[in-house]
């Protein structure tokens, strides 16, 4: 991916008052995705709006890192059970009209 598509994790730290480490420690709990290009740190920019939510937990709520991977991943689960139920329900519309 180029790095035009990505922001670097040292400026969005600085940004958002929070550690490199921090970011790091969420790609190593594999719940976000990071890029290394020559020693520099780079996020997607796909990946910021995560990592602001991810940001406001722990600050706001002063959730610890397992408790933000718990999170996220009842979150993920909740979407694609929220997408299945709209699947489910196009199909039952589908047979109603026959």
């Amino acid at each position: 991916m180029p790095t035009e598509q990505m922001v670097s994790a040292t400026e969005f730290c600085l940004h958002n008052n929070t550690e490199i480490n921090f970011i790091i420690t969420l790609h190593e709990s594999s719940i976000i995705d990071i890029t290394k290009v020559e020693e520099e740190v780079f996020i997607p920019v796909s990946q910021l709006k995560i990592i602001e939510k991810i940001l406001r937990l722990q600050h706001d709520l002063d959730i610890n890192t397992e408790g933000i991977e718990a999170i996220t991943h009842l979150l993920q689960r909740m979407l694609e059970m929220q997408n299945e139920l709209l699947l489910l329900k196009n199909r039952l519309r589908m047979f109603e009209e026959n």
